[in-house]
């Protein structure tokens, strides 16, 4: 699984050098790059990938004019480590996202982590501006919120969304509600002057990233530069929202509602680009940071389709992801806790945290999609696969330079009391006393 998701990763990292060998041989423009990232949606959430109401009409014509990935895995099960090696084209293990607090090492960044990403990481708009791109991320960034980890400092032009997830909402005493930036500074916060009405799933958010996606894109155009758009929306992550016109539009309930009004604005993001003559000029890549959180469903979780179990796992449920390439002219068209509930499988799943070290589950997943039949460790074929996944595994062991875990400590004092432009909102909250503790991780 970790070289499959290395590889996925690292796919990245070919397209910054493309793009900047067509900069260098002076070619007239380099391509325009429109990475769509969805929070918490699963493989089984479009219609493509066999979703039964069939409500993501734009993105399903996305997959029949581009590339359908059905095998694209993320690196890691959980938000921030995901989006950490998407970014840099590193394992988590490698850029930090990780902590050494816990055997499964698996950790996110809520507003009372100390880490962030590292200055050591060359991330993907850094290496995008040394090619002569603007960059833009629109959304939800969760890579680290104190100032140093800040994205306009890791590469980006502009922000416009949040450093973490929208949990809350919160007193402001206890714990502060999550603020939401312009750029350097924020310019509210979430159930304040961002509201989200928890009873009724109503938010204006994704419009609000809509119209920032829109107005970026032709900036850009009217620039004639070539433009990086991070659209990083968290409308499927837990409590999910929609605007009003989707709301009780789905036959899958509230976060069928929030699906949608994604797929219309991927819809709306595209014939934007065919509007403005860009779109034989831009790549469009749509996946999601895990799979969805089967903890939240059926209301506030999505679909993983035929397989096992979801996020925070690495069964295929949590690490599968949907996957859509599209740029017409280039890419041919028709290319603990139970996190498994109600899939248990005996000998498989289990709630609490089992050594598989030495020796592995394996599944076939061409015979067993579902992972709910792993391989006998004393037939032939579970040997042959373990002699070729343990050369792999000690190839990547040999070459392993950890980065320094950037998930172990919290601190109260670090949350978002005070961040940049809170004065001149009169926003500002008094942070409490400093108290580093090790974080807890029931992952």
């Amino acid at each position: 699984m970790a070289a499959v998701a290395e590889a996925t990763t690292g796919w990245w990292l070919l397209l910054v050098l493309s793009a900047a060998e067509l900069a260098v041989a002076h070619h007239p423009q380099p391509p325009n790059i429109v990475l769509l990232l969805m929070d918490d949606m699963g493989w089984g959430d479009l219609g493509v990938n066999g979703e039964p109401s069939r409500e993501t009409p734009n993105l399903d014509r996305m997959a029949a004019e581009g590339m359908l990935f059905p095998n694209f895995y993320s690196a890691n099960p959980l938000c921030s480590p995901s989006r950490a090696a998407l970014l840099t084209g590193r394992l988590p293990i490698r850029n930090g996202f990780y902590t050494s607090s816990a055997h499964a090492r698996n950790a996110y960044t809520p507003q009372e982590i100390v880490g962030g990403i590292p200055d050591s990481e060359h991330l993907l708009p850094e290496l995008l501006k040394e090619a002569g791109y603007t960059s833009k991320i629109v959304g939800k960034w969760h890579l680290g919120h104190r100032p140093q980890f800040h994205p306009l400092r890791h590469g980006f032009d502009e922000w416009f969304g949040s450093p973490n997830c929208h949990f809350g909402p919160y007193d402001n005493r206890a714990k502060p509600n999550i603020p939401v930036y312009r750029d350097w500074e924020m310019v509210g916060r979430f159930y304040e002057e961002f509201p989200i009405n928890l009873k009724t799933g109503e938010a204006n958010l994704t419009q609000l990233y809509l119209q920032e996606a829109l107005d970026f894109i032709e900036r850009q155009h009217t620039r004639q530069r070539p433009f990086f758009l991070y659209w990083a929306i968290d409308a499927t992550h837990a409590p999910v929202y929609a605007s009003r016109p989707f709301l009780g539009t789905s036959q899958r309930g509230r976060y069928g509602d929030a699906i949608r009004e994604i797929d219309d604005s991927v819809g709306k993001i595209l014939s934007h680009l065919r509007g403005l003559g860009l779109e034989k000029n831009t790549l469009v890549f749509f996946t999601s940071d895990n799979g969805a959180a089967l903890i939240s469903a059926p209301e506030q979780g999505g679909s993983n389709g035929p397989f096992l179990c979801g996020k925070q796992t690495t069964f295929e449920g949590g690490m599968r992801e949907p996957a859509i390439a599209w740029w017409p002219g280039h890419i041919a068209a028709g290319q603990g806790i139970n996190f498994c509930p109600g899939q248990n499988v005996s000998g498989v799943t289990t709630h609490t945290q089992e050594e598989h070290t030495e020796l592995p589950l394996i599944f076939h997943l061409g015979r067993d999609p579902g992972e709910r039949f792993p391989l006998s460790f004393a037939s032939a074929e579970y040997q042959d696969v373990l002699d070729r996944t343990t050369q792999v595994v000690r190839q990547h062991q040999e070459a392993l330079v950890p980065g320094q875990p950037q998930l172990n400590v919290c601190n109260q004092a670090v949350m978002n009391w005070a961040p940049p432009g809170c004065e001149k909102l009169g926003k500002c909250l008094t942070p409490p006393e400093s108290v580093p503790e090790k974080c807890s991780w029931p992952h």
